[in-house]
């Protein structure tokens, strides 16, 4: 059944560096009369994401260098679009080989010298969760493995250049991770690995809709990742008309994939809730919440909408007040769920998920009308017929 749900990869000509395995790099050293240990002092550099390629190749053999080079990209993506919010956070739309684009997020720490990133899965998203800027364009593919590597260097980078350290990672960007599981797993692996990305099991967190089965397959792989599910309402009719999803895995069998995966890997499971004015705000839903999660470790992670524009069924949402939300959240901690507001991060820049995506591509549509427009005129004192 789980296989069922997986999406295909398009594959690129060319292999990147962040797309192999220590493994797999090793390998194909040693076809070529090299030794194997030298892959990881390669990808260890690389996953430093400071840049620095004189020390990537440094105490390696004559020749290997150059062969690397030959036969490997350092990387697929480039920066299409880069912006920076107020309160720190960096927002980075990046252009993959086939031209696609995919977003990343920056947001820095409490603590003055830590971030958070967060990053994408996939290109667009299927789930069609009608409140969501990313689903509006619809899905086109899944990310490589070495596609969602890029973007932690990147992000890695990024903290660097602006004296942090980047001490954690969501996959709460553009996709669906259970519906890309398997390169998600093996980027995790690459991120997590003391020996490669080191950034360690219990940074990352893979978040979803409500994939029963991928979340039996992530319980399956044993990572020791957190969990976050995105629940958004506590009966199943209101979740069902936000998340289609929501209508082929009812709540109580989300929730129970949830207390599978939190038994066997011991992390506290995480519960995304976004509070929609009118929609799922309300006293007696926050005690509906408190009821589902009665005798349950999980901790409630109420976020602030960002509205984006008209949704795919034609509606607008808002984002609740701040008196609903505080009495909200009130109302939870009354009864004995543990709950917190998330803080809104980049709401000047486009930082909910999709957002910058489709402002580029209206822009991109805009300016290809404009430079349409201004070569009309030419054409007519020419003659010539568009």
């Amino acid at each position: 059944m789980a296989a069922q749900i997986f999406m295909t990869t398009s594959h690129v000509t060319q292999r990147s560096l962040p797309d192999l395995s220590a493994e797999e790099l090793g390998a194909w050293m040693v076809a070529r009369g090299y030794k194997a240990s030298h892959a990881l002092r390669v990808l260890r550099r690389l996953y430093a994401g400071d840049g620095d390629a004189a020390r990537s190749h440094a105490r390696m053999p004559a020749g290997l260098a150059e062969m690397l080079r030959a036969n490997f990209l350092k990387e697929i993506a480039s920066l299409a679009r880069r912006q920076v919010s107020e309160d720190g956070t960096a927002k980075l739309l990046l252009s993959l080989g086939d031209g696609r684009t995919v977003e990343s997020v920056l947001m820095p720490d409490f603590h003055p010298t830590r971030a958070a990133g967060c990053i994408s899965s996939q290109v667009g998203c299927a789930m069609g969760c009608d409140f969501c800027a990313t689903t509006q364009a619809g899905f086109e593919r899944n990310l490589t493995s070495g596609e969602i590597v890029e973007q932690f260097i990147r992000l890695r980078r990024e903290a660097q250049t602006a004296g942090r350290t980047l001490r954690t990672v969501v996959f709460m960007g553009m996709g669906e991770p259970m519906l890309n599981l398997k390169n998600v797993i093996a980027a995790v692996r690459r991120m997590a690995d003391p020996a490669l990305g080191a950034l360690g099991w219990r940074q990352i967190t893979i978040s979803t809709v409500g994939i029963v089965p991928g979340i039996e397959q992530l319980r399956e792989a044993e990572l020791g990742v957190h969990l976050a599910l995105s629940l958004h309402a506590p009966d199943d009719a209101t979740r069902a008309d936000l998340l289609p999803m929501g209508r082929r895995f009812d709540v109580a069998e989300v929730l129970a994939a949830a207390d599978r995966y939190q038994a066997s890997s011991g992390r506290i499971t995480t519960i995304q809730y976004c509070l929609l004015a009118g929609v799922n705000d309300s006293l007696a839903q926050a005690r509906d919440l408190s009821r589902l999660l009665a005798g349950r470790v999980m901790h409630v992670n109420l976020l602030r909408y960002n509205p984006t524009g008209l949704s795919l069924r034609g509606r607008t949402y808002a984002p609740s007040s701040m008196e609903k939300t505080e009495a909200f959240l009130a109302e939870l901690r009354a009864h004995a769920t543990v709950a917190h507001l998330r803080r809104a991060r980049g709401p000047d820049i486009d930082a909910a998920c999709g957002q910058l995506r489709k402002r580029a591509a209206a822009n991109d549509g805009l300016e290809k009308q404009e430079s349409v427009s201004l070569s009309e005129p030419q054409a007519a004192a020419s003659g010539r017929s568009l």
